[in-house]
């Protein structure tokens, strides 16, 4: 017992020894066999640095140059490439002093005006049904502003839609000799139409679900189609109805030529930018709402000078007289009032090509602002 005992008097005195030098700091045993660490030596107290300067809000912050998109390339090159029809009076044709007129061809001239300061820098390239979707995919335009109907697959394979600016619907026209009130009419007809557009497709899904039987006469060309058509190689052509209504306009004999009231499909016409370029989508978005909340908040192109110093601050922001908002688009301040002193506002385009005072006679419908029973909303700017 006492051979046992000592060695532990032992160690306790040596321990007792070391402490009592303060050299060494002897580690007391804990539960589970973890020895305590020291504590650590207190740091001095931090300086209480100053608070960091707020920065402005995400959405205010401007970006002051272009990137080196398409914007950037438009800009060094001075000019818009716009792809339109060139044939279609109303919307786009090529006048015989070379000049381009028509409600397409002046939403160009606003792309024109709000990037380049000039509604003039627009080189019109023209396009058939066929080519407008390789246009796109290979960059060859800045925009296709052409009559063309938005759907999935051009949203996803084309380029990006922007806003609508002109809601239609598919139509037939047929010579009024042949009788025919109802598409029900049209059985064993033989139907001019157009390939590589959204009208051949819903033709034939219209005939298949009516099930008549019908002969179509297909076209690449505008032109050939219509000419096929007044020339009697069909009993009757099918398009959109603001295209019909344009082309027969032109035909030796309008009156000869009656548009049925069937409404075959939903044909919503907007520009398209090509993919993967937002900032480019971006600006070409923004002008289509540009010029519809100036027809909303009653900015004219006779007006827009003196609108500048409106009281009124949603005018103020849209014509750059309060914030910076032209520049987070990567164009000068008051871009909205170089596109409504160039082409008006929506309703002056319209009617200037399409309303009352032209050989269309077009009804804006649909295509009214929201506020008078349309389908047109401009997204807010501010």
């Amino acid at each position: 017992m006492t051979r046992h005992f000592l060695p532990i008097v032992g160690l306790i005195v040596l321990a007792l020894a070391l402490a009592a030098c303060g050299d060494v700091s002897v580690a007391t045993p804990t539960p589970g066999g973890a020895e305590e660490s020291e504590p650590a030596e207190e740091s001095e107290p931090a300086e209480e640095s100053e608070p960091a300067e707020e920065s402005e809000p995400a959405e205010s912050q401007a970006a002051e140059q272009p990137t080196n998109g398409r914007l950037a390339a438009v800009i060094e090159r001075d000019q818009l490439i716009c792809g339109v029809n060139g044939s279609l009076a109303g919307f786009s044709f090529l006048e015989e002093d070379g000049t381009n007129t028509g409600f397409d061809a002046d939403f160009c001239r606003a792309v024109a005006a709000a990037v380049l300061g000039d509604p003039e820098k627009v080189e019109f390239r023209a396009l058939n049904a066929d080519a407008r979707g390789p246009a796109l995919q290979t960059g060859e335009v800045d925009v296709l502003i052409r009559n063309t109907t938005w759907t999935l697959t051009r949203d996803t394979t084309w380029g990006l839609f922007g806003p609508t600016i002109f809601y239609d619907g598919q139509a037939i026209m047929v010579n009024a000799d042949l009788g025919a009130a109802t598409i029900e009419d049209l059985a064993g007809a033989t139907i001019c139409v157009q390939s590589g557009t959204t009208t051949e497709l819903n033709l034939t899904d219209r005939m298949r679900e009516l099930a008549i039987e019908y002969t179509p006469n297909v076209f690449a060309e505008i032109d050939p189609t219509y000419a096929a058509y007044e020339e009697g190689a069909c009993d009757a052509v099918t398009s959109d109805r603001s295209q019909l209504v344009s082309r027969r306009t032109a035909f030796e004999d309008p009156d000869a030529h009656v548009i049925l009231d069937d409404v075959l499909s939903k044909e919503p016409l907007g520009p398209v930018v090509p993919l993967g370029d937002d900032e480019w989508f971006n600006v070409v978005k923004w002008v289509v709402f540009a010029v519809i909340e100036a027809e909303e908040q009653g900015i004219t192109q006779a007006n827009v000078e003196e609108m500048i110093s409106s009281q009124n601050p949603v005018i103020a922001r849209l014509l750059g007289a309060e914030g910076e908002l032209g520049a987070m688009l990567g164009l000068e301040n008051d871009w909205v009032v170089d596109v409504i002193s160039a082409v008006g506002n929506y309703g002056e385009i319209y009617d200037r090509n399409l309303g009352p005072d032209t050989a269309f006679n077009l009804e804006r419908g649909l295509n009214n602002l929201w506020t008078e029973g349309g389908l047109l909303y401009a997204m807010p700017y501010r």
